[in-house]
């Protein structure tokens, strides 16, 4: 559990601020996380990895000359936001584009995603990695569609050292995905995790096993098995990555052990130990290997082992000295000009945005738009339990808490626009970033991308009109789809979100009026919500669970027909 703490809401904001007091040297905290406190030289690609909080030193301490450029920083276990993601990349972009690296989970594609079709709009060029080295979450032939664990660093450690050495920015992103293709990490946990201020963990392991290929936001593994010794656990782990050793390679690896939180350097030695024996039976030189915590999971009793299987090229970039506030290698030579860089002086933070003008008629759309915002608030937190519950099942259980903050920042955000004169399109942007904002993750994205289209569909000229009404709707669904890349059956929100419109616009062309048709349309989102229950995830963090998500309603599908009902009974009581 977390002992020390003010707030559960303000743990991550106040640790990656105190994180940047105490490495001043290194890192200056801007909105939405860290970059580094001396500018990125003239033309030099940004390199900018991110994910949750709770995986410290990941991402922050990586921050420095040799490795990252910035590190956007999200709720524990949850992306940030597209809006942090793009002031971090916006204040350590210097003319040279900007490549993003995180962990290959849906949150983070959306949100990162989403700040890279920003920053492509503005002129600067964007690559994406998405790290994908843990093979317990698809077989090898969907390797890239595999999540990111402990992989992260070796990839971000060479990427960032071809940065360095010279290489622009279409030469970095091709050897940080060379990167990826030759990592191959495996995990196994002793015990859960506990988010902090709460009061049980995200899982739990029984006494006497131990949980093979789990995830590091509290997913629980793959497979049970009784618990071994340490030499036993080296091999189970050794044996697992092992077997996807490529068919040609120099014989050389990377090898990281990292411990997730809770095991302790002293234990992950006498596993070391073991590693070596077995690397050097199957003939494998390991060069510079990394024992310690790398990529933790806040209190998680248990460990991971990484393999990047090297070639001379990337051998060069994994032995290059780094210098940030949690990995140092070598004499930082070559480096020391990055010191002597004047410090920065400017720093973009995202603030109150100008509210273009709005008709009066637009300005009253938009205090009804408010009011069903704070409706959706009020359903989130009645369901906040309920929604925890079943995604606990095979999932993390932060989907009522995630609805929760992320509608409540929603809230806030519409009051505070409602305040300043905002018409409905104004409300409803600044409302969907906040939600983005505050929740995170995936459906932070998700309902971001909603609110944002509807808010285009009904402009800050116009004024309430059921038809205008209807399309915002239907626009929102459809933008769901787009940015989520989910298709029906893959056992997402898209599930309910899709017959909703579907059935939404059916219903408005026959005779009616609007609460007519969103009641239907929320009917058939409800029961099509309840048919999940039979699916096997395909996407998010359930899909590497298999079988597990079977016979429980998938909760971002859940929590969707649940607010289109609440929005059918407010056109009816308003009618």
């Amino acid at each position: 559990m977390t002992f020390l703490l003010n707030s559960p809401a303000d743990f991550s904001h106040e640790a990656v601020q105190a994180f940047a007091m105490a490495n001043h040297q290194y890192a200056t905290a801007v909105h939405g996380g860290v970059v580094r406190s001396r500018r990125t030289p003239a033309g030099q690609p940004a390199l900018v990895v991110g994910g949750g909080s709770g995986h410290y030193p990941a991402f922050a301490g990586w921050v420095g000359p040799g490795m990252a450029h910035g590190a956007p920083c999200g709720n524990i276990f949850s992306s940030p936001s597209a809006s942090q993601v793009y002031s971090v990349a916006r204040n350590a972009e210097n003319g040279g584009g900007v490549i993003f690296g995180f962990g290959n989970y849906a949150g983070d594609v959306l949100h990162f995603g989403s700040a890279a079709e920003k920053l492509r709009a503005e002129g600067i060029d964007v690559r994406i990695v998405a790290v994908s080295d843990d093979i317990a979450s698809n077989p090898p032939e969907k390797h890239r569609e595999r999540r990111g664990i402990a992989g992260d660093l070796p990839v971000f450690k060479i990427a960032g050292a071809a940065i360095e050495a010279g290489a622009d920015l279409g030469e970095a992103e091709r050897i940080a995905w060379k990167a990826n293709d030759a990592t191959r990490s495996l995990g196994a946990a002793f015990d859960g995790c506990t988010l902090p201020g709460a009061e049980d963990a995200l899982f739990g392991v029984e006494a006497g096993t131990m949980g093979v290929g789990l995830g590091i936001h509290g997913e629980p593994g793959i497979k049970d098995l009784p618990m071994g010794t340490a030499s036993e656990v080296a091999d189970l782990l050794f044996d697992g990555v092992i077997a996807e050793a490529p068919e040609a390679h120099s014989g050389r690896v990377a090898v990281v052990l990292n411990g997730l939180g809770r095991v302790k350097y002293e234990e992950l030695f006498v596993v070391y130990a073991r590693i070596a024996e077995r690397l050097e039976g199957a003939g494998l030189t390991p060069v510079q290997p990394e024992v310690g915590e790398f990529v933790t999971s806040l209190d998680m009793a248990g460990l991971s082992l990484t393999l990047v299987f090297l070639d001379d090229e990337l051998e060069q970039y994994w032995l290059a000295p780094a210098d940030t506030p949690a990995f140092r290698r070598g004499l930082p030579k070559g480096l020391e000009q990055s010191w002597e860089a004047p410090r920065r002086t400017e720093i973009y933070t995202p603030g109150e945005e100008e509210v273009p003008p709005a008709s009066d008629d637009s300005r009253a759309l938009a205090a009804k738009v408010q009011e069903v915002l704070e409706l959706f608030e009020h359903r989130c937190r009645q369901n906040e339990e309920e929604w925890g519950r079943i995604d606990a099942i095979a999932g993390d259980g932060d989907h009522g808490h995630a609805m929760v903050i992320g509608s409540g920042g929603a809230v806030q955000a519409g009051r505070r626009a409602l305040e300043r004169g905002a018409g409905a399109c104004t409300l409803l942007v600044h409302a969907g970033t906040a939600w983005s904002e505050s929740a995170g993750g995936t459906s932070g994205a998700l309902w971001a991308a909603a609110l944002t289209a509807a808010g285009s569909a009904l402009g800050d000229h116009g004024g309430e009109d059921e038809a205008t009404t209807v399309r915002a709707l239907s626009d929102g669904v459809q933008a769901v789809h787009r940015v989520g890349g989910a298709t029906p059956g893959d056992k997402t929100m898209i599930d309910a979100a899709l017959p909703f419109a579907t059935a939404l616009e059916y219903e408005w062309k026959r005779p009616g009026d609007l609460a007519t048709a969103t009641s239907a349309a929320a009917v058939a989102a409800k029961a099509a919500a309840e048919e999940t229950a039979d699916l096997t995830a395909r996407l998010g963090r359930s899909r590497a669970l298999g079988e597990k998500s079977r016979g429980t309603p998938d909760p971002g599908a859940t929590s969707f027909a649940v607010l289109m009902e609440t929005l059918a009974g407010h056109f009816r009581d308003t009618k």
